[in-house]
């Protein structure tokens, strides 16, 4: 996974750095945006401050600079947590600890893993902008910017591995503390323009921001991360020599006395549950946050025409604020075939882990206990879309006192993501039902969606190519016209993935 990682950071900033140079190739532009940006609380509390407006490559560092840096930051620590507790829960980690192998060294080579990945990413993102022209200075401080993330909380990941005794329960927890420094660093953004808020310091991505990519680098801030990673990986190795392997710092909570679980779904739904809680919190959050920053769309923008001309062709036909509400309506959808994919694939971890087989040796049919878990990759995305749209037309109906219109109108324009999120989760269920080793994949037409949504209208794309992203075929909605053969056609073509996912689960033998 190391190398999508790199490539798809690299291509997302370099993409960026394009669109940025075609749409605000004039200085006033770029000074005037700037100036509206900075004005607007919520867009710096998303993003932070535009420090310099001079160069294209300063517009780059604003839009990506902390959103890219928790991007790594998440990288670094599911990689690390991966070859980590994942190694122990799985008893590998076990097996090679009764070899000569010393008890550190799992550690050491999931923190090296980490280290070559963020490097990797720096070293791409650096060579990218370079290439596009910007200056050297700012692009290495740049991908150091989001290396240094990445390092920070790979640190962080090596030891909420030692505190908990699931993978689950350790991705959880990094990602709760990475959200946790990212609201802290929002608060302190929307607070003060210039970054000086006592918040923004309590962040370790509030840090980086003071590195100041393209606008006068302050190269000793890169100390603070740098440190803060040294001592966590101190305290991991401090912890891993001193406890079992398998076991936690936390006591794991015991279960009932009596089982509760009636059948397969009740069971999936226990898996589930903790996950959907989570991304329905995160995607509550982000629908606030978009929706506080919707009124100000208009002043950010400006006069540049070119921008007001992607955004409406990216969605929405009436209006630049319904072709900004359609544009976020469709990170929301992304955002809903991730926890889809998500889900269809604890199909595949309970198949490797022996979990399934355990429970098929019982009076249970393999397609009913598909079921459970599907039910939750189809249903789940609902419910996340409309908490999504739901928020987004409350803080929206908020700031322009029209809450009962826009609420159910933003609501209804997120559910309707849903069907081209269903033909992800079929097309995940038929690899795992044909193609087994290969589930993962679907993470790749994930992110192939991403890239096409993202830099298609951008770059025009032929309409072929886009039309392979089932997010494409969807009308654009607040402010589009929809029609049902569009619905129509992602339904059959989801159910027709389900059909072959299921057919080929009830002909092949389980594998470990």
């Amino acid at each position: 996974m190391i190398p999508g990682w790199v490539y798809a950071m690299a291509a997302t900033v370099a993409g960026s750095c394009a669109s940025y140079r075609s749409l605000y190739a004039d200085q006033a532009e770029r000074t005037d945006f700037a100036r509206s940006t900075n004005a607007s609380g919520p867009l710096r509390a998303f993003y932070g401050p535009v420090y310099d407006a001079h160069s294209v490559g300063a517009l780059t560092a604003w839009r990506l600079g902390v959103i890219g840096a928790a991007l790594t930051a998440l990288m670094s620590v599911l990689l690390v947590v991966r070859h980590t507790r994942e190694e122990e829960e799985t008893g590998r980690q076990e097996m090679l600890g009764s070899t000569m192998v010393d008890r550190r060294a799992p550690l050491t080579a999931a923190l090296s893993a980490a280290l070559a990945a963020n490097t990797g990413v720096a070293v791409a993102v650096a060579a990218g902008l370079t290439v596009l022209g910007q200056g050297l200075a700012g692009s290495v401080a740049l991908g150091l910017q989001l290396a240094a993330a990445g390092l920070a909380f790979a640190g962080v990941a090596a030891v909420v591995a030692q505190l908990t005794a699931s993978a689950r329960a350790a991705r959880g927890l990094g990602g709760a503390l990475l959200g946790a420094a990212f609201l802290l660093r929002a608060a302190g953004d929307a607070a003060r323009p210039d970054a000086s808020s006592p918040l923004v310091w309590a962040s370790p991505l509030g840090w980086l921001e003071h590195l100041h990519p393209y606008a006068g680098e302050s190269w000793w801030v890169l100390a603070l991360p740098a440190a803060f990673a040294a001592g966590c990986c101190a305290l991991a190795y401090a912890v891993v020599e001193r406890r079992d392997t398998g076991a936690s710092l936390l006591p794991g909570r015991p279960g009932r006395a009596a089982g509760k679980l009636r059948g397969p779904l009740a069971l999936a739904w226990r898996l589930q549950r903790g996950s959907l809680l989570g991304w329905g919190a995160g995607l509550v959050v982000a629908g606030a946050v978009y929706g506080s920053v919707t009124d100000s769309v208009g002043a950010v923008v400006g006069d540049n025409h070119q921008v007001d001309d992607i955004l409406r062709r990216m969605g929405g036909h009436s209006g630049l604020t319904d072709a900004f509400l359609a544009t976020v309506v469709g990170v929301y959808g992304i955002a809903a075939g991730a926890y889809a994919v998500q889900s269809l694939l604890r199909l595949r971890a309970e198949e490797t882990a022996g979990g399934a087989e355990a429970l098929l040796a019982h009076p249970v049919g393999r397609l009913r206990w598909a079921a459970g878990h599907l039910l939750h990759a189809l249903l789940g995305p609902v419910a996340l879309l409309a908490a999504a749209g739901a928020a987004t037309g409350l803080a929206y109906g908020l700031s322009v006192h029209d809450v009962g219109g826009q609420l159910p109108r933003l609501a209804g324009a997120a559910v309707a993501q849903a069907p081209a999120v269903w033909v992800l989760a079929g097309l995940g269920l038929a690899l795992f039902g044909l193609l087994p080793r290969a589930a993962a994949a679907v993470w790749g037409l994930l992110a192939g969606c991403v890239l096409l949504g993202q830099f298609g209208p951008v770059l025009r794309l032929p309409q072929a190519v886009t039309d392979l992203s089932p997010f494409t075929h969807l009308p654009d909605l607040p402010g589009g016209h929809p029609g049902a053969a569009p619905y129509a056609w992602l339904l059959l073509a989801a159910a027709a993935a389900v059909g072959a996912g299921l057919a080929g689960l009830r002909r092949r033998d389980l594998t470990g």
